[in-house]
């Protein structure tokens, strides 16, 4: 009895991680990538070819569209988004966003409940999601958030985590305080670029 328990148990899991990894749908070639997010997004100090969506769309040879707004929070990125959805090219989402709602100290909920209803917002569109997690600015150096996490595993969603971080932690990446300069920029798009070939969606 106990060999049979442990036996359904063993193909429950099994089924499930086979469903999770089965969910990802590779793009095509003629497929649109919508890059959303604030300045880190936009390429905020950097020229418009130096932008990380701009040196995506060269890695991956798709169209990746520049969706960020400089100084954007996640409140104000929820209002834009549902227009941009309409587009029915797009068929994966990088969400990367929530960093102005942390140094604005605004609530880390409300972060949470924005990011949310963007993978929802998508989600009903048929819109993959690849989210990227900001960190937080602590006394001992930046941590990503775990709530970028708490999204991913709630949301069924994969998550880029630490690039942000290795972009603070090395001044020769950064023009200043809190964004990259060209480097950094195309430092974030080798390791997108990576991620979405590791989870599927680019083969």
């Amino acid at each position: 009895m106990k060999f049979l328990f442990a036996s359904i148990i063993i193909v429950i899991i099994l089924f499930s991680f086979t469903q999770k990894e089965n969910s990802i749908k590779a793009l095509n070639p003629q497929d649109t990538i919508l890059a959303f997010g604030d300045s880190l997004t936009y390429g905020y100090n950097a020229k418009p070819n130096e932008s990380y969506p701009t040196i995506l769309s060269q890695l991956s040879g798709m169209k990746v569209i520049n969706a960020g707004v400089s100084g954007e929070t996640s409140s104000e990125g929820l209002l834009r988004l549902p227009q941009l959805l309409e587009d029915k090219n797009i068929k994966l989402m990088i969400l990367f966003l929530g960093a102005n709602d942390v140094l604005q100290r605004l609530p880390m909920e409300n972060i949470k409940t924005n990011l949310k209803s963007m993978i929802h917002m998508a989600k009903e569109k048929q819109i993959e999601v690849l989210l990227i997690s900001v960190p937080n600015l602590g006394l001992f150096g930046p941590s990503d958030l775990s709530l970028y996490s708490e999204i991913s595993n709630e949301e069924n969603v994969p998550l880029l985590s630490n690039m942000y971080v290795e972009i603070l932690e090395q001044p020769s990446l950064k023009s200043d305080q809190v964004h990259p300069n060209a480097l950094g920029y195309r430092r974030m798009a080798e390791k997108i670029y990576k991620k979405l070939k590791k989870e599927g969606f680019i083969k």
